[in-house]
């Protein structure tokens, strides 16, 4: 991977070890948005084994954060994964977050378009993600880099 991208005074990299006390506040803001904070809160081995997990070479898990001013103020981890529908690997974006205090300066534009760069690095032919109906502002954002495919979510927990 290219050591950097600048995008507007953002620069998107590859995550470093010397990052994790600003990705675990990004990490933090990004559960907390979603619910996971207080009570709900990931269990601590959660995140840790998630951060070992960017470092490990045989792990499919990718991290990239951005800069603005010399500080972390976003992150994105993605993953490769096989479908059924496709010959190649296909990347989910399985986070996205940005410091509320630097949203609309484009971080998260150059957050997907990073991973959208890396994907096509690996031969990857589609990058996807989710997020909940009611996130407007990023909704706003990702129906202007990719096509909602219209399809609904499912879980179950085991």
């Amino acid at each position: 991977m290219p050591e950097n991208t600048a995008v507007a005074g953002v620069v998107v990299r590859a995550i470093k070890p010397d990052d994790f006390d600003q990705w675990l506040s990004l990490w933090d803001g990004y559960n907390a948005f979603y619910g996971r904070a207080g009570a709900t809160a990931l269990p601590k081995e959660i995140t840790q084994a998630t951060w070992e997990r960017f470092f490990n070479p045989v792990e499919p898990v990718f991290a990239l954060v951005a800069e603005h001013g010399g500080e972390v103020v976003g992150l994105t981890h993605y993953l490769f994964h096989r479908s059924t529908t496709r010959l190649g690997p296909v990347c989910y974006l399985q986070d996205l977050f940005t410091a509320p205090t630097r949203r609309k300066l484009g971080i998260g534009k150059a957050l997907i378009h990073k991973v959208y760069e890396q994907a096509t690095l690996v031969g990857a032919s589609r990058v996807y993600w989710q997020t909940q109906s009611t996130n407007e502002a990023g909704r706003a954002l990702y129906d202007k880099l990719a096509r909602h495919a219209g399809f609904i979510v499912y879980s179950h927990e085991l």
